[in-house]
């Protein structure tokens, strides 16, 4: 599946790989994940629809587990597989930001040594964009053990966010 947006978006959001709802609906980000994406993108100040939305790995890999499919982490190879159409999109979209939502997003982008724990809602130096930063990837959030944590986390995954807006022409 590849992403959607505009093709002269400024903003690029990369997740890992479609989920559930994305694979069965054949589009990015529109299951709970990209719900939670959308609002928190309002708070911040960025229109999703002016954004490009895609993700590293372009199949949703998965595990049955009764009538349900669970998300699997893809591999290295998945990653390295699909990392040419994402460098594709990049190239055709030219966006001025790019945003790791997640792990395996970021360290798809910056590096194996990249640790979004360590250096998210921070810009790091991207050779594709002129700006990039890494956050955590919504569906992180909505695992968060409890309400409270949960409504911190979705706080500062807003206020990475908001480092984007700040920096939109």
């Amino acid at each position: 599946m590849f992403g959607e947006g505009p093709q002269n978006a400024v903003v690029m959001l990369v997740g890992e790989q479609p989920g559930d709802a994305e694979d069965r609906a054949g589009r990015p980000f529109v299951g709970p994940a990209g719900r939670l994406l959308d609002h928190c993108l309002g708070k911040a100040g960025i229109d999703r629809a002016k954004t490009y939305v895609t993700n590293v790995v372009k199949h949703f890999k998965w595990v049955p587990r009764g009538t349900r499919r669970i998300h699997s982490k893809p591999g290295t190879a998945e990653i390295q597989a699909c990392f040419p159409w994402l460098e594709a999109e990049i190239s055709v979209v030219k966006p001025q930001i790019v945003v790791a939502l997640g792990a395996t997003a970021a360290q798809a982008l910056f590096g194996k040594a990249f640790r979004v724990t360590q250096d998210r809602g921070r810009f790091v130096p991207f050779a594709l964009a002129p700006h990039a930063l890494a956050t955590v990837h919504p569906s992180a959030l909505l695992r968060a053990p409890d309400e409270e944590t949960r409504r911190r986390e979705i706080l500062r995954f807003i206020e990475d966010l908001r480092q984007v807006a700040a920096v939109l022409p």
